[in-house]
């Protein structure tokens, strides 16, 4: 047997990427970290000088977004950096808030809005392109990470929000966040416990007051209030039913009643086959003795009258309150 001799084989060492230590190539590695944004000090952090940052600004591979932050390689920043950069600019302790909070959670567009930033204290650098908001209070409670980004909580963000919304689209917004599991009803009464009296707070408590409905559309909003404004009781929202072995779950159902209403939305329903499977799932449920109404935006909103007329005609039971 020929000997395998320990020198015969020769293994070369190849130096690993990340032991580069060239200034460029930190940057481009800490940048790709957080969506494209440095600050100042972590470009002097990397190992380029005061004059290298001026450089490279001038030559295009850094672009002034604020004050001391900037974005590297291009300036095409998406949300998330957009809103690190103003955070970055408002330096440490700032949180996003208010619209920006919200559409970090996907509870708005973000729309064309500057980002909005939360800072403790009364004072603070002012920054053109982001809208600074001061409070004294902050509570750990107030403050959550969401995509590597500190934000206010979102129970904090709709009390922000409050006093900028009216009435119907807070409460859209607060019914999504329940939908999304995002906030319920004792971290709700928390931050009203802790922060109230404040704008805006009355009218969160009014809409916590009526308890999580979990209607799924702005449509399915406007029936639930057409139904309960026009004296009728209040029916189960989108409480599953099991049809013949298969689970359906209604817009809207009286069970004392087997009466169901179906928010009929152009977005859901405006095509073949969601009309196909509109037509097989109403004639399951009312072979199986169930009655079903749709109601479209129109009726809901335009037609109010004829619509609880035609409601109260189907059976549709009247609210105990009201005799």
């Amino acid at each position: 047997m020929t000997p395998v001799h320990r020198g015969a084989c020769r293994v070369d060492v190849v130096q690993p990427a990340e032991l580069d230590t060239r200034p460029d190539v930190l940057v481009a590695r800490r940048a790709a970290g957080q969506w494209g944004v440095l600050s100042f000090d972590e470009l002097l952090a990397c190992g380029l000088s005061r004059g290298a940052v001026g450089a490279r600004v001038r030559n295009g591979r850094l672009h002034r977004i604020h004050r001391g932050v900037y974005a590297v390689g291009h300036a095409g920043l998406p949300l998330q950096g957009r809103l690190l950069a103003a955070l970055k600019a408002c330096g440490p302790g700032a949180v996003l808030s208010h619209f920006s909070a919200a559409a970090l959670f996907g509870l708005l567009d973000a729309e064309d809005r500057y980002p909005e930033v939360t800072v403790r204290g009364t004072t603070t650098r002012l920054h053109r392109g982001v809208r600074v908001h001061r409070t004294r209070v902050l509570d750990p409670p107030d403050v959550t990470r969401r995509a590597g980004l500190e934000s206010t909580s979102p129970a904090r963000t709709l009390l922000d929000l409050a006093p900028a919304l009216e009435y119907r689209g807070l409460r859209r917004i607060v019914r999504n966040a329940q939908s999304l599991h995002l906030v319920n009803v004792p971290g709700l009464l928390d931050v009203l416990d802790r922060l109230a009296p404040r704008p805006g707070s009355r009218k969160l408590a009014r809409i916590v007051a009526t308890g999580p409905v979990p209607t799924r559309s702005e449509l399915e909003d406007a029936v639930l209030e057409l139904v309960l404004a026009g004296g009728l009781a209040r029916p189960d929202v989108n409480v599953p039913i099991v049809v013949a072995g298969r689970r359906v779950i209604p817009d809207f159902r009286w069970p004392c009643r087997r009466l169901i209403v179906e928010a009929d939305g152009a977005a859901w329903h405006g095509h073949r086959l969601a009309h196909e499977d509109d037509a097989e799932r109403q004639a399951l449920l009312e072979s199986h003795g169930e009655r079903v109404l749709r109601v479209t935006w129109e009726q809901a909103v335009a037609r109010r009258a004829e619509t609880l007329a035609r409601l109260r005609a189907a059976g549709a039971p009247v609210s105990s309150s009201d005799g």
